[in-house]
């Protein structure tokens, strides 16, 4: 098993386990920094690795394909070498991305034909070379490709597409399992590659289980929820998780596609995810808006009330939201960020960081980045020790 469960809450579904990849082992659960092109916003892989600490970084296979695209991913023998990142990486297979096409795209049993928005040349996914891009990339976790709906959408449409889905996860488990049988351009890494199966079936409760009954029966190395993060709000989202994970096997990795405010990341990690990605820290990085910890206050967030629909409702009790933009800040000469262990952002005050933004200095959302990646990777040491100490 790559999982390795080491502690389950008495609390709640939360657990902290091991992953196990072939370039190293992640503790869960875990964020993971996008770099969908094969760099992380404004921050090199050394700093995200040596000074943010990160374990892993999520990459997409779609936007790679494009470019730099596979000839060079094959010359410099996968993205690790690349992109100078040692540590493991999990590849998006590009179903969103393809989705967001719109009428760019043509999606058929064999798989979806797009042009490049940029340059109209045409391009084909299919579920088996989404396998092969993604051996070709290196990554040490693949997604299958899936079908993305759109929300809302009707039951017999969510019906349709999450059987399109089911069928391109069987063939791309099988062009997986034939993969690890040969020697490929990347050798023996792809013995080691993991492949995670995707639940779809929109907001339909009946459609989620049986998505995740019929993956489970396919025998994937962990499993991730789609479609929770497309114009769904939280309640819908929550539910889901509810629905899903009770089908899932406990002893294999869960992973939530694009959910990631901080309350979203508690109260999934209480139903039992083991792995999230977001946008969110270095996209509200280049606007200017900061995740600060409130100060002179312990940590909890185990004191999430119960509301209706018996869900939980996490109360922003332990972080504040800086726009630091704000006029406020033009005189204010405290630290960005004086509980931070980089000493860019102890060292540089909130005026001068308001000021690269009103000049628009990149140094502005590069600093501002860095605070948020540091507030979420935090974020989830803290959680995993509230599990370990029985407070989760």
């Amino acid at each position: 098993m790559s999982l390795k469960i080491i502690k389950k809450s008495k609390k709640s579904q939360a657990r902290i386990g091991k992953l196990h990849t072939a370039h190293g082992v992640i503790k869960t659960p875990f964020f993971m920094p996008i770099a969908t092109r094969g760099a992380v916003k404004g921050i090199n892989s050394f700093e995200v690795e040596k000074k943010l600490k990160s374990e892993i970084i999520l990459s997409n296979t779609y936007h790679l394909l494009l470019a730099p695209g596979m000839d060079i991913l094959r010359k410099t023998r996968g993205l690790h070498d690349f992109m100078k990142w040692q540590r493991p990486i999990l590849t998006d297979s590009g179903g969103f991305q393809v989705y967001s096409l719109g009428n760019l795209r043509k999606i058929s049993e064999k798989g979806v034909e797009f042009k490049n928005p940029k340059d109209g040349r045409s391009y084909e996914l299919t579920p088996e070379n989404v396998i092969k891009y993604q051996n070709i990339i290196g990554s040490d976790i693949m997604m299958v490709l899936d079908e993305c709906t759109e929300y809302p959408c009707s039951k017999k449409r969510a019906r349709e597409s999450m059987e399109l889905s089911l069928r391109w996860a069987k063939r791309c488990k099988i062009a997986h399992d034939k993969l690890k049988l040969k020697k490929t351009e990347l050798g023996k890494c792809a013995s080691k590659q993991l492949l995670f199966g995707i639940v779809q079936g929109s907001i339909y409760k009946d459609l989620r289980k049986e998505c995740a009954e019929r993956l489970v029966e396919m025998n994937f190395d962990g499993y991730a929820l789609g479609g929770v993060s497309v114009g769904k709000t939280a309640h819908n989202s929550y539910e889901v998780l509810d629905w899903v994970f009770n089908n899932l096997p406990y002893d294999k990795p869960r992973y939530v596609m694009g959910m990631g405010t901080p309350e979203d990341i508690i109260e999934g990690v209480k139903r039992g995810v083991d792995m999230f990605d977001c946008v969110i820290p270095t996209r509200e990085g280049r606007h200017g808006r900061l995740f600060l910890w409130k100060r002179n206050l312990k940590f909890k967030i185990s004191n999430s009330k119960r509301i209706s629909n018996n869900r939980f409702q996490s109360s922003k009790h332990f972080y504040d939201t800086v726009n630091i933009t704000n006029a406020k800040f033009k005189k204010d000469l405290s630290p960005i960020n004086p509980d931070s262990k980089l000493p860019e952002l102890r060292e540089y005050s909130k005026a001068y960081l308001h000021h690269l933004f009103k000049t628009n200095e990149v140094l502005g959302s590069r600093l501002a980045s860095l605070n948020n990646l540091e507030f979420y990777l935090d974020l989830m040491k803290k959680i995993g020790e509230d599990i370990k100490n029985g407070k989760l």
